[in-house]
């Protein structure tokens, strides 16, 4: 078997399990609170089986070999996830798995543990230009404040969920209930969130997310105004006048810039709203799930009035949302009354083209965690050796296989996405606290260089001999998680 932690006792017995602060006594045949240790016959065994990667096609769980040459995976190029591996918790020891390996003629190390995290949370993007709630607003779950509502960006609007202080700074319920969520976001589950003076959401990674009952099936192409500039010469010639309803920036064609390029006249509208530069307009409406992310339902109402002096009867209006879902054809009439009118075909298929070039709209979910704590002793005797060599790009740092982002400054603070890692990845401690992996891929020399435990490392034929495996084909189109950096 892997190296598990050290707890052990005569077959019959109970042991304690080591493997986090909780500090299970595991009956024969039992497993502890997280599901995630057992005692067979006296030994505290990892439940679930190690993942590793390959880049072949991906076949059943190995049984386990009694040598490792017997074992099929040695006689390929692999890669030790630390999806299963076991913990280095009390941190004093060495990692569970300590592998070399030669990738693309360079004498590789890989660290490969299950980290316990409590300062980690999720950032979700949801694709949607629905209001979902005030910025800074509570997420619940099963009525437990869990995050909130954050910043909006260009079509997706944020929430940060989970984190220290819901983890472990709240009432016992919270910590559980914010710890259940989490692990099941980063195991692509679906859950159902609700926000204060808000939406009620189902978010699920990768997958369109649903609001108030209702699916999302495409983001915007752009503002208001990105919209205007985009398609604004196939309008030309078809219509009179454009607004394109948005609920941060609604565009108006003959004043935009792209209109004056294309030398359209001004007709004469003027919107509500605050005029920020030509032809682009803030706060037209307030934010809903109607026209363009407004609460607006009828587009005329966010026109306040026509100049006689310049607007004609007989002008062509076309008004249109972010994603083309929403659009209607308006004629004025001798008192200067917008009248409905059968929309053109030349103008229905611009607005068509609208729809084409919006993205499907999913909901994305993003793991974050400061990994600059003591697992680090697991790696290193030294352990801001690690943080150093992290910093200096001699580690690649990856959860699952899937690329981590480090963020810059203090610590080791990592963003990876959950899509590109292995399903079931994340587990759960009842401190309350989250079971991550995490692997970090060195050069050989750069390992012994920053005072790592040299007398752990083993073969990776020799550390996979005797442990329980399942393999999972890697993407030929992604980065070998194996391969060693290119270093600074």
């Amino acid at each position: 078997m892997s190296e598990q932690p050290s707890s052990a006792g005569a077959p019959g017995e109970s042991i304690v399990c080591d493997a986090c602060p909780v500090l299970c006594r595991i009956k024969p045949g039992r497993a502890g609170a997280c599901d995630r240790y057992s005692n067979e016959d006296g030994v505290l065994t990892r439940v679930d089986p190690l993942v590793v990667m390959r880049r072949q096609d991906a076949q059943a769980v190995v049984p386990f070999a009694a040598q490792a040459d017997e074992n099929p995976l040695v006689r390929d190029e692999v890669f030790v996830s630390g999806v299963g591996a076991g913990t280095t918790y009390p941190d004093y020891k060495p990692a569970p798995f300590i592998v070399s390996s030669r990738v693309d003629g360079a004498d590789t190390v890989t660290v490969v543990t299950e980290g316990i995290f409590s300062y980690c949370s999720f950032r979700v993007k949801i694709d949607t230009d629905r209001y979902l709630g005030p910025e800074r607003a509570l997420v619940r779950h099963q009525g437990e404040p869990v995050g909130h509502v954050t910043t909006y960006e260009y079509g997706s609007q944020f929430l940060s969920l989970g984190g220290v202080h819901h983890l472990t700074g709240g009432s016992k319920r919270e910590g559980r209930v914010t710890c259940d969520l989490m692990a099941a976001l980063g195991n692509r589950e679906a859950v159902d969130l609700q926000i204060d003076e808000g939406a009620a959401l189902t978010v699920r990674a990768g997958e369109p997310p649903v609001i108030d009952g209702e699916p999302e099936f495409r983001m915007r192409v752009g503002c208001g105004s990105a919209t205007i500039g985009m398609f604004a010469r196939q309008w030309l010639g078809h219509v009179d006048e454009v607004v394109v309803v948005d609920d941060h920036i609604t565009g108006v064609l003959s004043e935009h810039q792209a209109g004056k390029g294309l030398d359209m006249p001004a007709t004469g509208i003027r919107l509500r709203g605050r005029r920020s530069t030509p032809g682009r307009y803030f706060q037209v409406a307030g934010p809903g799930s109607g026209w363009g992310g407004t609460d607006i339902t009828d587009p005329l109402t966010i026109i306040e009035r026509w100049d006689p002096k310049v607007a004609r009867p007989g002008m062509r209006l076309l008004m249109v949302s972010t994603t083309g879902d929403d659009s209607a054809w308006f004629v004025l009439d001798d008192a200067l009354v917008p009248r409905p009118a059968p929309m053109p075909e030349s103008v229905r298929k611009v607005v068509d083209r609208i729809g084409e070039n919006c993205e499907p709209s999913l909901a994305s979910v993003v793991f974050v965690a400061g990994a600059g704590g003591s697992l680090r002793a697991g790696v290193t005797e030294n352990p801001v050796g690690l943080t150093r060599a992290v910093k200096s790009m001699l580690v690649r740092v990856t959860c699952g296989g899937a690329p981590a982002y480090v963020w810059p400054g203090g610590g080791i603070t990592i963003m990876v996405d959950v899509a590109q890692m292995p399903a079931r990845s994340f587990g759960t401690v009842p401190t309350p606290a989250i079971v991550a992996p995490i692997e970090f891929t060195m050069r050989l020399a750069d390992y012994l260089a920053l005072g790592g435990h040299a007398g752990s490392v083993r073969p990776v034929g020799e550390a996979l001999a005797r442990t329980r495996l399942e393999t999972l084909s890697w993407p030929p189109d992604r980065h070998w998680p194996a391969a060693p950096p290119p270093g600074p």
